[in-house]
């Protein structure tokens, strides 16, 4: 069975996040992140060349249908810029939320972070550090956005996503720490860290919003090097997220 026209037309439409909601899936390209999905998402659609068919023959009873495709094809479907031997088409997870265990975990709270490939970043920063759930405002990437979902590399399948009002969050969980990282902050490595709160990152260019700084309890900064000598007005996000989550898991394992 060779991959049609409207299926290649149905799997391009999964760019937009319109029609990701409207159908409830999205797309994943390549062996490993496949693979990685297979067990947390339910496949809808799995588009493979022949050679992995007959790599992986027990594809053919992991989504509801398979699809024999030829280079050519895969390259009219693929978002990539070097075509996979596989993509295939999930339906969206739906992650419940008990907020009572949240109070002995670390977690993520994203606050306006735009750009898809610094999204994904964390995703798997969140997953390399044993970070379960990642909270996310409004305005956020969109965690099925395709970049997004390439630069998780798997991760998705193990990190709670929820788009959420974070003002609202961040009343019902009061009684938890709430970090937040902020140029006029305290250096991180001389404050007490706890091995359980929230961590709230801003946007790209705007850091975190006014409304939201009055909910932290203990503002951060990671201070330059050396001290006092001009450098970069700031770190990508994804990055600072990176120095943050490193900081707080060391603490906890030198205790």
């Amino acid at each position: 069975m060779s991959l049609s026209n409207n299926k290649i037309k149905y799997i391009r439409s999964l760019k937009d996040k319109k029609f990701r909601n409207e159908h409830n899936t999205f797309v994943a390209e390549g062996t490993k992140l496949v693979f990685d999905l297979i067990n947390s998402c339910e496949c809808q659609l799995i588009v493979a060349l022949p050679e992995i068919i007959n790599i992986y023959p027990e594809i053919n009873s992991m989504s509801k249908e398979v699809i024999i495709a030829s280079p050519n094809e895969i390259k009219k479907a693929t978002f990539l810029k070097t075509p996979p031997t596989i993509i295939a088409v999930f339906y969206q997870k739906k992650s419940n939320i008990n907020k009572d265990d949240l109070k002995n975990k670390l977690s993520l709270v994203l606050d306006g972070v735009q750009d898809p490939g610094n999204m994904g970043t964390i995703i798997r920063i969140a997953d390399w550090f044993g970070i379960e759930h990642v909270f996310c405002s409004e305005d956020c990437a969109d965690v099925y956005n395709p970049k997004t979902v390439q630069a998780t590399m798997g991760s998705i399948a193990r990190v709670s996503v929820v788009y959420t009002d974070l003002k609202k969050l961040l009343e019902e969980l009061s009684d938890i720490p709430v970090y937040g990282t902020l140029l006029n902050g305290n250096n991180i490595y001389d404050e007490k860290l706890t091995e359980n709160g929230l961590v709230i990152m801003g946007s790209e260019g705007k850091g975190i919003s006014a409304d939201i700084i009055n909910y932290i309890d203990n503002k951060l900064y990671i201070p330059e090097y050396p001290l006092g000598v001009r450098s970069s007005e700031s770190l990508n996000v994804a990055v600072a997220t990176s120095v943050i989550c490193s900081e707080f898991r060391r603490r906890s394992l030198s205790k």
